[in-house]
């Protein structure tokens, strides 16, 4: 698989950067457009047209897009991306522990500037299959090192929820 030229990867973030002053239809079929410069089974054409389905309302058409983007090989920060916003959307058709698992894979991963969104997605994921103390600690300990103090006080509440034998509250 080839990168993506560079004029197209920048008019693409020009196009995701007026995503909210375009109507969806509109903003879809930019981006198809955009999508249709690449070959047809290139992995960052699908995950651009995921992402597109995905952002005005449309999990459910996200989806299998960022199944193809995955299984084309999509790399670098799309194929990260594509496993955080597949979740997601996962998550919001009712999939949430298929969501619980590829979120709990991508977090063995080597670490970048997405393992808090990795995290946030993973609460919510948890919370929707009734995971709820351990959603908490996902969330509490995605959110410690952010801290200005209390660091270290946070990181070990998040550890105490899941721990066994510790009583609730």
């Amino acid at each position: 698989m080839a990168t993506p030229p560079a004029d197209w990867e920048r008019r693409v973030a020009e196009l995701w950067a007026r995503l909210d002053d375009t109507a969806p239809d509109d903003f879809r079929g930019r981006v198809d457009a955009l999508a249709a410069e690449l070959p047809d089974d290139d992995p960052a054409a699908a995950f651009e047209r995921a992402c597109a389905f995905d952002s005005t309302g449309h999990s459910d058409r996200a989806v299998p897009l960022y199944r193809a983007a995955l299984a084309g090989g999509v790399t670098g920060i799309r194929r990260r991306r594509a496993v955080i916003q597949l979740a997601s959307s996962l998550r919001n058709v009712g999939q949430a522990g298929e969501s619980v698992a590829l979120l709990e894979a991508e977090r063995e991963q080597p670490s970048d500037e997405l393992d808090d969104a990795v995290a946030a997605v993973l609460a919510l994921a948890l919370a929707d299959t009734g995971r709820e103390r351990e959603a908490v600690s996902v969330a509490v300990a995605a959110l410690a090192p952010h801290l200005q103090r209390y660091q270290r006080s946070m990181a070990n509440y998040a550890r105490l929820l899941v721990e066994e034998g510790r009583p609730p509250g």
